[in-house]
């Protein structure tokens, strides 16, 4: 079982409890979900981008990243229906919990000039979106390997519509906010 996972049960459900002034641990935010997204802009000339997008993005999960396709043509872009232009992976139980432990101890620390995550980033349904700018924070990424720094962005999906409640299940979780 995950660390976290293991500490959100012991210590934040009845630190929560209290703090929110909950009558039941039911009521208590939870962790959904996390998904991890990289667009590729260079993948519309060169597929080699792409492929290493989803490697990379299967490094720093565990769990095996899909290609996205393009929703709709845009010429402006050079983008056409159906052509791959990225790569997800959606997190789940221990694998989420075991992710967002390292995200938070191991990569947040690592991003150059870090000054803490905005608070303002939440969506208003108790959701928090993060972007990274380097894929090379994370420890998976060896940076002798690497040819393009592509960026990477984070949603933490919470159980909760209430974006007060789903900040302090993060605080709790000690998410370096500013």
């Amino acid at each position: 079982m995950a660390r976290l996972k293991d500490y959100y049960f012991e210590k934040i459900v009845p630190q929560l409890k209290s703090e929110l002034k909950l009558s039941n641990n039911w009521e208590v935010p939870v962790l959904k979900k996390i998904v991890l997204n990289m667009g590729v802009g260079e993948a519309t000339s060169d597929s080699k981008y792409i492929k290493q997008a989803v490697e990379e993005l299967t490094m720093i999960s565990g769990q095996k990243a899909v290609m996205t396709t393009a929703r709709k043509s845009v010429a402006g872009f050079k983008l056409r229906q159906g052509q791959k232009i990225g790569a997800m992976v959606t997190l789940r139980r221990g694998k989420m919990y075991e992710f967002l432990d390292r995200l938070i101890n191991i990569a947040l620390p690592r991003v150059r000039d870090f000054r803490g995550l905005p608070k303002k980033s939440f969506d208003g349904n108790g959701n928090y979106s993060l972007g990274i700018k380097e894929q090379i924070v994370f420890p998976e990424i060896a940076v002798s390997s690497v040819e393009n720094i592509h960026g990477l962005d984070v949603v933490v999906v919470t159980s909760t519509n209430n974006d007060t409640y789903a900040a302090a299940l993060l605080k709790a979780f000690n998410f370096p906010f500013v």
